[in-house]
């Protein structure tokens, strides 16, 4: 999933191992509950009920965890018409800006994402305008459910801890909604990995475009020469 991407040491093989398996995860689980509700209901005429918020809920995780993902292992895509007009040099500090500005904006995503998230888990929003300042007595949100989605296990846990004792139906939103704080959370760090990267002269930047070109000619020129050989190993047969 990552061919440019080499990681360092045996943590980082294994965290990187982590991280593409629950890439795949998550895409293998949407795909099965796809799959269930369509043969239930072309099949039997009945359905997940909960099978289509679930799958939202996954490509919503998916979606917030393969950005961090993407960043570390520089698969975002840009525009470097003009960076690459510049030397060596020059495109290690426009790197070094972006990347600045990256932290910056992942920062008061995080500050939002803490705000959004804390209520429905019965914690306290963060005050200040664009950083935390400190934190506010917010409306406990705990009580907030999903539509359809059962809770699949510690059900007296979660109502004794978020609840206040009082039953949950479905499953409480903050489950599903955890997925933002800490995307945002990785998202934050992998910008700063690629950071120090630069710094060290690993990298320049933080996007892949004219190599994501040449990753796509590459591949287009060996499917060629595979169709190309085909003939022949047909008659050697």
């Amino acid at each position: 999933m990552s061919a440019g991407y080499q990681p360092k040491g045996r943590l980082g093989a294994i965290v990187h191992s982590l991280e593409e398996t629950v890439i795949a995860v998550l895409m293998g689980l949407m795909t099965l509950v796809t799959f269930i509700n369509v043969v239930l209901r072309y099949g039997f005429n009945s359905q997940l009920i909960w099978g289509l918020e679930l799958t939202l809920v996954l490509f919503a995780w998916l979606v917030l965890f393969g950005i961090a993902y993407g960043f570390k292992i520089v698969s975002h895509l840009g525009v470097d018409a003009l960076i690459n007009l510049g030397g060596k040099s020059t495109r290690k500090w426009l790197g070094v800006a972006a990347a600045t500005v990256c932290i910056v904006y992942a920062a008061l995503l995080l500050k939002g994402a803490w705000d959004y998230w804390a209520p429905f888990a019965g914690l306290d929003a963060t005050t200040g305008r664009w950083f935390p300042t400190g934190f506010a007595n917010s409306r406990d949100q705990a009580w907030y459910e999903t539509e359809q989605i059962p809770i699949p296990f510690a059900k007296d846990w979660l109502e004794a801890t978020f609840n206040f004792g009082e039953e949950y139906e479905k499953l409480p939103r903050f489950i599903p909604y955890a997925m933002l704080p800490f995307a945002v959370a990785l998202m934050l760090y992998r910008i700063v990995q690629l950071l120090v990267r630069i710094l060290r002269g690993e990298i320049d930047t933080i996007i892949v475009s004219h190599e994501a070109e040449d990753a796509v000619d590459e591949a287009g020129a060996d499917i060629e020469q595979s169709l190309a050989n085909e003939p022949a190993n047909e008659g050697t047969k």
